[in-house]
């Protein structure tokens, strides 16, 4: 066994500080083979096995008391075959590594999420997505995918090979494997044009279906307490670049949304009767704005306030009920909400659990700054979700459990009966999953 393999143990911490754990070992494999040891040597010690990226779940999918396997060492890109369209890519690459590399080589995801720094295997297992009239999640986008299973064999997976296992293992929640290596598919960088708009809550609500039908990507934001919306829409352009300015971008991205909403968030969790004054303030402070840039610089942005998250994906046509139903009960309660409510949207996918699983699909999401108390509003939340068959995020805040995902699920006992075939003994087993996918 490599040094690599015997490992450290402490404590662990996802990065919102949710959860912790401590697990007996920690082991960082150099290669495919060492993961492989490490797994058998976990189940020889009758210990679980969980890999952990850059803790960006606010659910304890990654927490062990077992063998925590850290992949930061398997990094990088493995193969681009401009033929096919495809790239391969180590596990623990985080996507921001992924976005430069590609873009150097002149190639771009179709589609991405909001931030970029989690490893892609994390991503892609918890279901991360960004928001797609026609292009979906991450996960969505692989043709193929390499897994350790828990007798330490290495499985390939794609649709020719393996194929139930690829059905189910690109939003694997870690309960089949530990995924190594990632096959994307990629196209030729394009430019997207985004344009950012305040507009009103009863304005986006109202003519939603038009917002959504006329951008390749369109997403909002409602402020609590507020009537007021910000709206992005995204879509590809012939060009010229025109990023957005050095000086605007600092004072917009840093300071408005990092800086000032920060200090106003302390604000606010420390005298929570000035939300609703902020949440004016601030659903007002961003102005429009249009500008053009290759795809990550344009779907990606920085966050740095931290902040606890539920999210719930909806069956499309539901989103705006669902969305003023929302509304109505933050209006009539007590409860001082300073973070916008984000929306998106997804078309409907073939991965057993992808939360667009079957259904086109629209996105809810509630935070709650870091250290505030989020049980209640995330509770009611949740309510209004569960009663519109909302199926939450896999790596975000929620209390549902397999008896609900089997009803919400049309293939939930595919996944489940595939898990007890590759890992009866669950190896990969932990409290969160037990909850999630049954004993």
């Amino acid at each position: 066994m490599s040094s690599t393999v015997s490992g450290k143990s402490g404590t662990w911490r996802n990065w919102a500080g949710n959860v912790t754990a401590r697990p007996a070992r920690e082991v960082t494999p150099a290669s495919v083979e060492e993961l492989s040891a490490a797994v058998r040597q976990a189940a020889e010690d009758g210990l679980r096995v969980k890999a952990v990226g850059t803790g960006h779940s606010f659910t304890a999918a990654a927490a062990t008391d077992g063998v925590l396997i850290r992949p930061q060492l398997l990094t990088g890109i493995r193969k681009i075959d401009r033929e096919a369209g495809t790239v391969t890519v180590e596990a623990g690459t985080p996507l921001k590594r992924l976005n430069l590399a590609l873009a150097r080589e002149g190639l771009s995801l179709t589609n991405m999420g909001d931030i970029m720094e989690q490893t892609v295997s994390g991503a892609v297992s918890t279901g991360t997505h960004g928001t797609g009239r026609d292009s979906a999640s991450i996960a969505a986008q692989i043709t193929g995918l390499e897994l350790v299973t828990a007798d330490g064999s290495v499985l390939s997976c794609s649709e020719k090979e393996n194929p139930e296992v690829f059905a189910a293992a690109r939003v694997g929640i870690g309960a089949l494997g530990i995924i190594t290596a990632i096959t994307f598919s990629v196209e030729p960088t394009f430019l997207l044009t985004a344009r950012e708009e305040p507009m009103s809550f009863d304005e986006v609500t109202g003519s939603f279906d038009e917002l959504f039908a006329e951008n390749e990507h369109f997403e909002f934001y409602w402020f609590p307490h507020t009537g007021n919306c910000n709206t992005k829409r995204n879509n590809r352009s012939a060009g010229p670049e025109r990023p957005v300015g050095t000086v605007r971008g600092l004072f917009e991205d840093e300071f408005l949304s990092n800086g000032v909403f920060q200090v106003a968030n302390y604000v606010g969790r420390a005298v929570p009767a000035t939300i609703p004054s902020i949440a004016r303030i601030s659903s007002r402070a961003l102005s429009a704005r249009t500008y053009t840039d290759i795809p990550y610089k344009v779907f990606t942005s920085p966050r740095r306030v931290r902040f606890t998250e539920m999210e719930f994906a909806v069956p499309r046509e539901a989103l705006v009920e669902t969305l003023r139903e929302l509304k109505a009960m933050v209006d009539r309660s007590p409860l001082r909400i300073s973070f916008p409510v984000e929306v998106r949207t997804a078309p409907a996918d073939d991965i057993t659990l992808s939360t667009a699983s079957g259904r086109d699909t629209a996105y809810i999401a509630v935070h709650m700054f870091r250290g505030t108390p989020y049980q209640a509003y995330f509770s009611a939340a949740e309510r209004i979700f569960t009663a519109h068959e909302g199926r939450p995020h896999w790596g975000k805040v929620h209390t549902r459990d397999a008896e609900y995902f089997a009803d919400v699920y049309p293939r939930f006992g595919e996944f489940t009966e595939l898990r007890d075939r590759l890992d009866p003994e669950r190896l990969f087993g932990n409290d969160y999953l037990r909850r999630v996918l049954g004993e």
